[in-house]
């Protein structure tokens, strides 16, 4: 029976073969044949997206150098005018400050030219890489064809005896107003091509534009091989031609097809090798063949049903198809080459879901990291296992101040840690090893930058674990601004505690949040404790300031200690910051300076009476002479007899008012040289003036000056110390005086006018002396400094002072050769200031000589 089946299996073996195998070679021809167009049509396919998707990258990059910062930023000032004769700014010897370099970055070929035009495509700035020139065409214009407003151009378009790759796109300042284009200008060579096929061997297959009209070639992968300018046609015979068109990138009217050519001797080689292989493995097949053919005709009955029902339960569990149905009729080897032919293809349909499943994946994570490499504002860095770098963002070169080129295969913890964080960032590194479901391991260390300066920096590891090797991802934080405001925050925090001032928290309900240490005499003067809600006026005077949001200041007395406290709210959080700081001594100061004041005030005035006493003396001789002569004419009558009653009673009632007036002059005296406090009191300030010149009566008659009053006929109330401001006057007009006896007796004059202006009384002391020089009047009022040969210099300081007692001003003006004009402006009292409109008035005009 064996030797039967073996027989048998023999000579059904060799006869199936044999009409299997004419079978096999025609179809093998046919399949190779349809194989060969698909395979041809496929890398044709390949080569014109490769050529897609290098033009895509030109437009990728056009569109983020017309959005970059520096190109917004360059043009936020720039201003084009519509002149239509402009010469363009050329850079060729170095880049534009708008051009960063993008396409070496992104393994495209550097454009020849880059043009920056305004909105109308005249040319405004071009950037030139070699020394290629620009074509004619775009000299001065750009066409607007070319151009649109609102989506990028790519244009494919032959200028002068080349091709060249023209892409553009619309450019904003930094306000978001567009302002004009960016036209990116490729030439497309056989180095174009060659780039856009990264490295595809000539010999294989070739790729050039073709004319579409006269279908000549413009471009070619290798010109020596292929020449630009021949025809298509020309290469049917040597080559395997695939034309195909580009209709997506033709924006101008020309019609260019992308065209792939492949040698036929390339595929006649192909086609011959895989015959030769084809008879060998027909052979080897046949013998196969016949020998399992036996093989399984003798194995395959015991074994059929067994391998049947492992089959049925693998496709049960593995894809889920029915069972193959083997127990109707019919030939059962038939039917099993049936089912494992559906179970091969539908491995096969599953494999290859599974491969473009996970090359999309792939894909998309690849780009998903690179641009989260790109966007991460944090350094992110990849070691290998040794600790050396293999990757590295541009964060990190912003970081470290080192370029990506440099810092590839450098050892990190050499390259970029100082000596003292290297033990830390090994351990670190060894504990993320270690690490298997917990989270990165993360630690704070000091990173050294390129130029040799320590930041901190907090990094996180995380480990990568791949079948053969390990990596480790680094993501480092610059910490340095965190660990500043940590410094600032913990000094902030002592601020308080360490001022030498109470300071005091208190929250809207007038409690106590925070007091330091230096606020126990506060407490102790509201006897409360930090917790505990602050006494009532207080607790108003919180709540005030909180619903006012202003600031309110008081002030409070503690056993002799005066304090001054600052109510400061913020509203938004709900409390009220307390301020305090001892004002005792300021006080105290302003108290003794006020009485220092008053005894130099004093002091000046005893020292203006010495200068006037001689008026005085003159003044009080006239009703003493008056006195003794009417007394003398009395006493005469009546030792003749003559005196008649009503004569002598004239003559006492003149001594009597002569003696009056002699009272009044030392009652004036006595008031202005009296030490005694400054009070305020209503007075008139026209009658201030009036009792001045009085007092100066005789100094002005010795001067022999023309002194005009032009006072105001209505009454200028004041609310003043008479006494202080008269000193005041009388020492201005004194100075005035001084100033005269430089000048001839003819041209000696002094005014002294008085005026109300709104809410204020003016005076005005002007005189024709020989005027102040310049550079004196900026100092007049400083203490110590005079113009006068043995003055003191403390007049005019001490007018001030009293003149800003009383809320005035006091300053003055000067010509050289003129003379001077002292001003004094003092407030109104209250009582007239409501009373007071706008009428015309008449000034009262009294000369003195």
């Amino acid at each position: 029976m064996p030797w039967i089946a073996i027989v048998v299996g023999l000579a059904t073996g060799i006869v199936v073969w044999t009409l299997l195998d004419q079978i096999q070679s025609r179809q093998v021809d046919k399949i190779f044949d349809q194989e060969l167009q698909v395979q041809l049509d496929l890398r044709a396919r390949e080569s014109l997206i490769r050529f897609d998707r290098y033009l895509a990258g030109y437009a990728a990059t056009t569109r983020l150098l017309a959005n970059y910062h520096r190109l917004s930023e360059y043009l936020d000032p720039l201003f084009w005018s519509d002149d239509e004769a402009i010469d363009p700014v050329v850079y060729k010897d170095f880049r534009p400050p708008w051009l960063p370099d993008f396409f070496e970055r992104d393994a495209l070929m550097s454009p020849s030219h880059v043009l920056l035009t305004d909105a109308q495509g005249r040319v405004r700035e071009r950037f030139q890489a070699g020394a290629d020139p620009l074509p004619s065409k775009l000299t001065d214009q750009v066409p607007l064809q070319w151009l649109d407003r609102h989506e990028i151009r790519t244009v494919i378009e032959r200028l002068g005896e080349r091709l060249h790759l023209i892409v553009s796109d619309a450019v904003e300042d930094a306000g978001g107003d567009q302002i004009g284009y960016l036209v990116v200008l490729v030439p497309v060579d056989a180095a174009f091509l060659s780039a856009s096929q990264r490295g595809v061997d000539a010999e294989r297959a070739s790729v050039a534009l073709v004319d579409g009209e006269d279908q000549r070639l413009l471009a070619s992968l290798d010109p020596g091989l292929i020449p630009i300018g021949s025809l298509l046609s020309d290469w049917s015979k040597t080559h395997v031609v695939t034309s195909q068109p580009l209709p997506e990138y033709l924006m101008s009217d020309s019609n260019l097809l992308f065209a792939t050519l492949v040698p036929q001797a390339r595929v006649e080689r192909m086609s011959r090798h895989v015959r030769i292989f084809e008879r060998r493995q027909r052979f080897f097949a046949a013998a196969v063949f016949v020998i399992v053919f036996t093989g399984l005709i003798y194995l395959v009955s015991a074994r059929l049903n067994k391998v049947l029902k492992r089959m049925t339960r693998f496709s049960q569990r593995a894809l889920g198809i029915p069972e193959p149905g083997f127990q109707r009729a019919g030939n059962q080897l038939m039917l099993l080459e049936d089912w494992i032919q559906q179970f091969t293809q539908l491995v096969l349909k599953a494999r290859e879901e599974m491969s473009r499943r996970h090359q999309a994946e792939m894909r998309e994570s690849e780009a998903l990291k690179a641009a989260m490499m790109e966007a991460s504002l944090d350094a992110i860095v990849t070691l290998d296992h040794s600790g050396r770098v293999i990757e590295y963002n541009p964060s990190a070169e912003r970081l470290f101040g080192l370029g990506r080129p440099f810092a590839l295969g450098a050892v990190f913890a050499e390259r970029f840690l100082p000596d003292l964080a290297r033990p830390a960032f090994k351990r670190l590194l060894d504990r993320s090893r270690h690490r298997q479901r917990e989270p990165l391991g993360r630690g704070e260390l000091i990173a050294r930058r390129a130029d040799g300066t320590e930041i901190p920096v907090e990094i996180s590891i995380a480990p990568i674990e791949r079948v053969d090797e390990r990596f480790f991802t680094l993501y480092i934080h610059d910490i340095t601004s965190r660990k500043q405001a940590e410094q600032e925050i913990k000094s902030l925090a002592r601020l308080a505690s360490e001022s030498p001032h109470p300071i005091l928290r208190v929250s809207a309900a007038g409690q106590i949040v925070y007091a330091n240490n230096a606020s126990r005499p506060l407490l102790r003067a509201w006897a409360v404790e930090p917790g505990e809600p602050l006494p009532a006026d207080w607790g108003a005077a919180v709540a005030a300031a909180l619903e006012t949001a202003q600031p309110l200041e008081r002030e409070l007395e503690v056993g002799g200690q005066v304090y001054s406290l600052l109510l400061a709210p913020i509203r938004d959080l709900g409390y009220v910051n307390l301020y305090a700081r001892d004002i005792t001594a300021v006080r105290r100061a302003e108290q003794e300076s006020r009485q220092h004041q008053a005894e130099l005030v004093h002091v000046c005035r005893l020292s203006t009476m010495g200068e006037v006493a001689t008026g005085m003396a003159h003044e009080l001789n006239q009703p003493l002479s008056a006195i003794v002569n009417y007394a003398n004419g009395c006493v005469r009558r009546l030792q003749g007899g003559q005196g008649r009653p009503e004569e002598l009673i004239e003559a006492l009632n003149q001594i009597t008012a002569q003696a009056q007036r002699a009272g009044e002059i030392i009652k004036r005296l006595r008031a202005l040289v009296g030490k005694q406090p400054p009070a305020c009191t209503e007075a008139d300030l026209n009658h201030l003036v009036r009792e001045v010149c009085s007092f100066l009566e005789f100094e002005i008659n010795r001067v022999g000056a023309m002194v005009e009053l032009e006072l105001s006929p209505l009454a200028i109330p004041v609310c003043v110390d008479p006494v202080q401001i008269e000193q005041v006057l009388l020492n201005l007009v004194g100075n005035a005086l001084d100033a005269l006896e430089e000048q001839s007796e003819s041209e000696r004059r002094l005014w002294i006018r008085t005026e109300i202006e709104g809410d204020w009384a003016h005076v005005a002391v002007a005189d024709s002396g020989p005027g102040i020089e310049p550079g004196y009047l900026k100092r007049l009022f400083d203490p110590f400094f005079t113009t006068k040969e043995g003055g003191m210099g403390m007049g005019l300081a001490i007018s001030q002072t009293i003149v800003e007692n009383h809320e005035g001003r006091i300053w003055a003006e000067s010509v050289m050769g003129q003379g001077s004009t002292f001003h004094l402006r003092l407030p109104l009292a209250s009582s007239i200031r409501e009373d007071l409109g706008a009428p015309d008035v008449m000034l009262e005009t009294t000369s003195i000589t």
